[in-house]
């Protein structure tokens, strides 16, 4: 029986990698029309504006984790290897490559199915590492308690290698 890393099931990957879309997508949005176009041209160089500093409340800091770790789960479990490989931290690809983690994972696929996404997700952080609980829908064999992870380059990455 495949083991993910993290123990993430490939439904939790599947529904993580989709809730990152649908973010990378808003914030691209966001970023997009943030800036337009009021007379001025692309060479104008006025003062540099502050980016805003918002505070996330206390109850919401593991959001952004848990959605990775969602993400990772579900594109783990429908062998996802582009999503779910360029989560994996920095460490973990040191530890294993791209080809025995392809393996690896439709390995999952086949042994499991592709519908097994995160549930009851909790995320603990703190600074840059985080660790995240979570059920696997019909695999309990692969829940998981305290699953480390890294914040890199400005985003959660699997670290339980």
């Amino acid at each position: 029986m495949a083991r993910f890393p993290l123990g993430h099931t490939l439904g939790d990957i599947v529904r993580t990698r989709s809730s990152i879309i649908v973010a990378a997508a808003l914030l691209a949005l966001t970023a997009c029309s943030s800036g337009g176009d009021e007379g001025g041209s692309a060479t104008d160089s006025g003062p540099a504006e502050a980016e805003p500093t918002i505070a996330v409340p206390e109850a919401h800091e593991g959001d952004d984790l848990e959605a990775a770790a969602a993400v990772y789960t579900s594109a783990y479990f429908a062998a996802d290897t582009d999503t779910a490989y360029g989560m994996l931290s920095a460490r973990c690809r040191e530890e294993i490559g791209a080809d025995a983690y392809t393996a690896l994972v439709e390995k999952a696929k086949a042994d499991h199915g592709p519908d097994h996404p995160a549930t009851d997700v909790r995320a603990e952080v703190s600074g840059k590492l985080g660790r995240v609980s979570y059920k696997v829908r019909g695999l309990p064999q692969f829940d998981q308690r305290a699953q480390p992870w890294t914040l890199e380059d400005g985003g959660w990455k699997y670290d339980a290698c």
